[in-house]
């Protein structure tokens, strides 16, 4: 087996380290943004007796569970740690945990369509509540789910030869517009997710893969519901 040379082995570390920073550092604190949203609406829909359709208060925090342990390989760094980046694990464990979180507020967000059309909403401000909860969970676990698959997640863009791209971000075609090496962090998949569920459309980043392009369409389908059904609804009834 050829050993590697000097150079490969710093490039791995660098890539390696680069990596587990955004991890840490991006990718952590956007899953906590979502607990904490999910763990408020909670909390209010207990104080003021709200319902989910026939569901309790607690519902919105079902999906704190698997978030809570998403952040855990995200954010934590124990011997080996690197090596389970490298070697895809924690990919995939992230990967389960954000379809997961995905198909949770997708059926969140059923059951709040059930109620307003059953007439169980009357509330325009618990309405637009609720929908405000749900739009910003499906934007931010979309983000997470674009930064852990484009390329093959943030270790494998980071390679010397990555897989083929889901996303071309002007930076990368316009080279000369940004700073030498130049990598789409997680800001970048958040604005990405971002500007597709309010615009419906891909904006500066264009979608390459048809997987990519799958996801896009999921995406501003779920908040079409959200934004033109569920909030124009509670804005009628506000009160």
């Amino acid at each position: 087996m050829p050993l590697s040379s000097p150079e490969t082995v710093v490039t791995t570390t660098s890539t390696l380290h680069d990596a587990e920073v955004e991890s840490r550092w991006e990718a952590a604190p956007a899953v906590l943004l979502v607990i904490g949203i999910q763990v408020a609406i909670a909390l209010v829909s207990l104080q003021q007796h709200w319902s989910l359709w026939r569901l309790p208060w607690w519902t919105w925090l079902v999906l704190a569970l698997p978030e809570a342990v998403l952040v855990i390989p995200l954010a934590a760094a124990w011997p080996g740690f690197s090596f389970d980046l490298l070697f895809g694990r924690r990919r995939r464990i992230s990967l389960a945990l954000i379809a997961l979180i995905g198909i949770g507020n997708g059926l969140l967000l059923l059951a709040l369509l059930t109620a307003l059309l059953t007439g169980r909403e009357t509330s325009g401000g618990e309405l637009l509540f609720k929908a405000a909860a749900i739009w910003s969970t499906n934007v931010i676990a979309f983000g997470l789910l674009y930064w852990e698959l484009d390329r093959g997640g943030p270790v494998a863009r980071r390679m010397p030869d990555p897989p083929r791209a889901d996303f071309q971000f002007p930076q990368m075609e316009n080279p000369e517009l940004a700073e030498p090496g130049w990598q789409p962090h997680l800001v970048d998949y958040a604005y990405v997710s971002f500007t597709n569920s309010i615009a419906f459309s891909p904006t500066d980043a264009m979608p390459l893969s048809r997987r990519a392009k799958l996801l896009m369409v999921l995406e501003s389908a779920a908040s079409v519901v959200t934004l033109l059904l569920v909030a124009a609804r509670a804005v009628n009834i506000l009160r």
